[in-house]
């Protein structure tokens, strides 16, 4: 899976996350559903840039859809099952392919916090984050992760109109710093506090998407 996908993925070109919210600039290929969301809700034009990504996903010709080999992986021992969720009865994005290069701020990820209400057609009860790594740096490009779950008060820490917060929103918490290798994936909390390093050398690039946990016990993707 990794050759095909990262051979196809290597002579295409990638985009980036809004740059007034993602600084510094981390490249992706494909949509994410937070580059489209206003006032806690999801636009309209989020189908329409879905839409597209789909195509430019199905001119890559890979023999496979990483993202479904990904999802069968992960629910392979998983008694609930696990599929993309739907919004008002449309499949949301399977995932995205992102390169930080330049490293990701400290931040946390939080349906239930990000959008009014419930994003997908269904209640979560808890979500997750999966990586699978396609490409890695010489050096860099480490994940941190902090034992620190978002307060009120940490919002003293935000940058202003980013994403991301100073990095002294974590204090002294405990944490633990991961360097996958190819073919390698995680899955963690990303209710926690977490950055990725700058890297140093080859491309750093994985297939990203986001897990939650129904109430009927279900595992719902998202990108």
């Amino acid at each position: 899976m990794v050759e095909e996908t990262i051979g196809a993925l290597e002579t295409r070109a990638f985009e980036a996350y809004g740059r007034k919210r993602v600084d510094p600039p981390v490249m992706r290929f494909g949509v994410g559903v937070s580059d489209h969301c206003r006032n806690g809700l999801v636009t309209d034009d989020y189908w329409t840039a879905l839409e597209r990504h789909r195509k430019d996903w199905a001119a890559l010709g890979l023999s496979f859809d990483p993202f479904e080999t990904c999802r069968a992986a992960l629910g392979a021992d998983w008694p609930g099952g696990i599929r993309v969720g739907t919004r008002g009865g449309r499949s949301m994005g399977a995932g995205v392919a992102r390169e930080p290069n330049q490293g990701f701020q400290v931040h946390f990820d939080d349906a239930l916090r990000e959008f009014s209400g419930d994003l997908l057609d269904a209640t979560l009860v808890s979500q997750f984050a999966f990586n699978a790594y396609l490409s890695v740096p010489s050096a860099g490009g480490e994940t941190v992760i902090w034992r620190h779950l978002w307060h009120p008060e940490d919002e003293a820490f935000r940058i202003p109109g980013s994403y991301g917060y100073d990095e002294a929103v974590v204090g002294d918490a405990e944490f633990v710093e991961l360097a996958p290798e190819v073919g390698e994936a995680v899955l963690i909390n990303p209710r926690c506090f977490h950055a990725v390093r700058p890297s140093r050398g080859a491309r750093r690039i994985a297939l990203g998407f986001a897990v939650g946990l129904s109430l009927t016990g279900e595992l719902l993707t998202w990108g």
